[in-house]
């Protein structure tokens, strides 16, 4: 008698130590398969390292691939604890579009009732961006920056096809901006929604690996 064969597992990537404990201290009760939280360290060169390593593992080849971690808002209005679901990733050297962009705000609103949740295109940067910088990217249509999850996900459909996501929690915003992550009251914030959407990972998870019709 032949098993149903292993759902193909889910790699979460994320940069920092701060980010990789909020995830890490996340309910995995939902979980619907092997699942791999993988901290990659700072930047699009440290990310796009990682995620080919890893990647290259027999035992990941396959997996789905959602970028998380704490970003820059773009847009006016944004504050911290807001949350970015990227409709694409995109960086000098290409985008990526995102699978599953409307089940993940669906679950984020669901799961995080009363947070505002921002779809729109998320963008990549080598270094910190501020000020002025900020309002030249909002001018590109990007309405979040982050430094590494363009890089992740080029590199995960450069290593095979498969789904997916980058979804972000706004730790500073054009009129939030923050010095220190995790000093301030933004960056606590910030902290404590990472650590409520693993659920919401999940379910994403779940829903991409059903077959298509």
């Amino acid at each position: 008698m032949t098993g149903r064969p292993a759902p193909a597992p889910l790699l979460i990537a994320c940069a920092l130590g701060i980010e990789h404990l909020a995830l890490r201290m996340g309910d995995r009760s939902a979980a619907g398969g092997p699942v791999t939280v993988l901290r990659t360290g700072m930047g699009p060169r440290a990310a796009e390292r990682s995620v080919t390593r890893v990647l290259a593992d027999p035992v990941l080849s396959g997996a789905a691939v959602l970028a998380t971690g704490f970003c820059a808002g773009l847009a006016p209005g944004m504050h911290p604890g807001d949350l970015v679901v990227a409709e694409e990733t995109r960086d000098p050297r290409g985008a990526v579009s995102c699978v599953g962009t409307e089940l993940l705000v669906k679950e984020l609103v669901r799961t995080l009732p009363g947070r505002t949740v921002h779809t729109g295109p998320l963008v990549g940067s080598d270094h910190v961006v501020r000020g002025p910088e900020r309002s030249h990217l909002r001018a590109t249509g990007a309405i979040a920056v982050d430094m590494e999850s363009a890089a992740t996900l080029l590199n995960a459909v450069r290593a095979g096809e498969r789904p997916v996501a980058a979804v972000r929690v706004v730790v500073d915003a054009p009129e939030h901006e923050l010095v220190r992550i995790g000093t301030v009251r933004g960056g606590i914030s910030a902290f404590r929604v990472l650590r409520s959407v693993l659920p919401t990972f999940f379910e994403w998870h779940r829903n991409v690996l059903l077959p298509r019709r």
